[in-house]
């Protein structure tokens, strides 16, 4: 069984869909199935120099092209960025023996799913898409074109062909699932609920007095509230930082712990309003993460008004492995509610409810059994349903029921 998984963001990217796929392989080519990656370089890593154009590790083949990684801080130059790969995947795809027995095609460019079906057209590959992100509702709601517009009208109509000439299709929430029946009901025994993970051997509960990340930073002795991950459009900052404006002369520490569009908003709002309580750190190398995971309190998790089933936030998974409650910042009928509430391992807040927030964080550090006992209910979900073990069959079985 050949896989062909294409896919822009792979290690050393920090993008966290890329270090999904990357652990995703190696699982999948354990179980025996011959897995071979075509990649871009770093977009998300972009301080970093040129991956190589080829490789193999631990037995899975990566192909990297260099043509995806242009003015990668900007939107302008990723989109053209994404557009170059997709291009290149479909020169470099043609070659039988890059084509393996199936593709696994990512959303990560949102626009790679056409290059499967043309492949799929030309060459007659199967394929499977794996829906990350939503598009073009993702751009609808952040404003960029109107819902109406021809370039949005014509790119749900591929999606729709895309769709309906896919093996599977793999969403990563009910919600997701929801949206794509909306528009294509027909549709409902290809879609497969196949949630994120967390190697919870990895990410594992760590007190703050003997992480070393937590003592470097100061965070030890401090109530610490941490914000790790993309600080993108999708996600809702106004919140965290309202309620971070609140608890300013409070005993309490907000840390921020990755990149994205949101940054510099945060950043400025911060400053204009003097938060000291307030920390910014750069992405952090896979390798920091169970440290930076763990320094804190209470994690959060949040989606802009009017993502849900359009964006699904990986790191909420990390979160539970690292054994700490969660806040996650989401609408009335977010599949994290649902879990949250199943599991009891934190708090679901409405958007823009950053009383709330600031409420729950004190009731936490008042109570720090009630904050260990919610960490740890959500490591123990994390262990019964979203290992990498568990979701990594999950895939095994869907592809080879593809081959049949």
């Amino acid at each position: 069984m050949r896989l062909s998984i294409v896919t822009q963001f792979y290690p050393p990217d920090y993008a966290a869909t890329g270090q999904l796929i990357e652990e995703l392989a190696r699982h999948l080519t354990i179980k025996g199935i011959n897995v071979q990656i075509f990649a871009g370089q770093p977009g998300y890593a972009y301080d970093q120099p040129f991956a190589p154009a080829y490789e193999i590790q631990e037995g899975i083949q990566i192909r990297r092209t260099r043509t995806s990684r242009i003015w990668p801080k900007r939107i302008r130059g990723r989109a053209i960025g994404g557009l170059l790969y997709c291009l290149r995947a479909l020169v470099k795809l043609r070659k039988p023996i890059r084509q393996g027995d199936l593709f696994l095609v990512t959303t990560e460019p949102p626009y790679l799913l056409l290059i499967a079906y043309l492949l799929h057209l030309v060459y007659r590959r199967p394929y499977i898409c794996l829906v990350y992100d939503l598009y073009p509702e993702v751009a609808v709601i952040l404003g960029v074109l109107p819902a109406k517009h021809w370039l949005m009208r014509a790119w749900k109509w591929l999606n729709h062909l895309t769709w309906r000439q896919a093996q599977a299709i793999i969403v990563l929430s009910s919600t997701m699932k929801e949206r794509i029946l909306t528009q294509c009901p027909e549709l409902e025994p290809r879609i497969t609920i196949i949630h994120n993970w967390a190697n919870a051997e990895q990410i594992y509960p760590l007190a703050k007095s003997e992480n070393w990340f937590a003592r470097e930073y100061g965070l030890d002795q401090v109530f610490t509230v941490l914000y790790s991950g993309n600080l993108g459009r999708c996600h809702d900052l106004v919140t965290i930082m309202t309620a971070a404006y609140q608890l300013r002369n409070d005993p309490v520490k907000f840390i921020f712990i990755g990149g994205g569009a949101k940054l510099p908003l945060c950043k400025q709002f911060a400053e204009k309003h003097g938060l000291i309580n307030c920390l910014f750190l750069p992405f952090q190398a896979k390798e920091i993460l169970p440290y930076s995971l763990t320094a804190c309190d209470l994690s959060l998790v949040s989606l802009e008004e009017g993502m849900e089933g359009v964006v699904a936030p990986s790191k909420f998974y990390g979160c539970l492995a690292a054994g700490r409650p969660i806040a996650a910042i989401c609408e009335p009928h977010s599949y994290l509610r649902d879990i949250i509430s199943t599991a009891d391992c934190g708090r679901a807040i409405k958007n823009g409810d950053a009383p709330g927030l600031a409420n729950f964080i004190g009731e936490l550090m008042a109570n720090p059994d009630k904050a260990a006992r919610l960490g740890k209910n959500g490591r123990a979900y994390l262990q019964q349903h979203y290992t990498l073990d568990h979701i990594a069959q999950e895939y095994y079985d869907l592809i080879m029921a593809c081959q049949k």
